[in-house]
């Protein structure tokens, strides 16, 4: 697993304080409502609206939030009209980042990305120049207590999972986004519980960075992580696990 995705689950394991919960509800109603606005409001047809749900109840996110989310997506109950923007960047020590958005001002958003950026020893890359990068992938993480890996190992492949890891207590699951569904279904059906699940965009090559250069990349990522407008950040840095833990992030 790279750096990024061994500090992503570092933060998953973290207590959700109340403030960062009320930023994990803005982020799953907007994309809720994106979603529904662009694929409709069933969940049955609109795979993108599923996997927001998902989430909304993995988050204990109340069903009349959830319903509503919907129907301001319809256009049923009026809202805001969010729409997604993705942008480029590089961070210290070369790192390549892509920033996903739902935003109802794009100027508003862009400005405030550069400017968080800028402040971080980051910069807007040019559109193509960092895509190219990164392929979506299912990720799919399950604690290693609850079922041995041979078992798992079975279940998943049958499925038509490419690969499983092994990172500290978990089992790090990797599956194409058109399989991503079906593997997650047939864990489910064996009533293994998923710790998380979702589409990610995964680098195909990572950047080892250490030093000032580590701790200026994981401020940049909390900074923009923090705000309102954004989603998901994927980059593809590569930080020793005794550097994660010197810079505080480890367990």
């Amino acid at each position: 697993m790279s750096g990024h995705s061994k500090w992503s689950t570092i933060k998953r394991k973290k207590a959700v304080t109340d403030a960062r919960r009320g930023k994990i509800f803005t982020q799953v109603i907007r994309e809720i409502t994106v979603a529904a606005k662009m694929g409709g409001g069933s969940s049955e047809t609109n795979a993108r609206l599923r996997f927001a749900i998902d989430k909304a109840k993995a988050c204990n996110m109340p069903a009349d939030n959830i319903k509503r989310a919907i129907q301001k997506g319809t256009g049923e109950l009026p809202g805001v009209n969010y729409e997604d923007a993705v942008y480029e960047a590089y961070g210290p020590g070369g790192v390549a980042i892509i920033i996903e958005t739902v935003t109802d001002n794009k100027n508003r958003t862009i400005s405030d990305i550069r400017h968080i950026l800028e402040r971080n020893n980051g910069k807007v890359a040019v559109s193509g120049s960092v895509a190219f990068q990164f392929h979506k992938k299912g990720i799919i993480l399950i604690s290693k207590s609850i079922v041995p890996e041979d078992d798992l190992l079975s279940i998943i492949l049958d499925a038509g999972a490419e690969d499983m890891k092994t990172e500290d207590d978990e089992y790090y699951i990797i599956c194409t986004p058109e399989n991503f569904e079906t593997v997650k279904q047939a864990i489910e059906t064996k009533n293994i519980k998923i710790e998380s699940a979702e589409i990610h965009l995964v680098a195909d090559n990572t950047v080892k960075v250490e030093g000032k250069d580590a701790e200026n990349v994981l401020k940049l990522m909390e900074a923009l992580e923090e705000h309102d407008d954004v989603q998901k950040v994927h980059a593809n840095f590569d930080i020793d696990d005794k550097e994660l833990v010197r810079l505080g992030t480890g367990s």
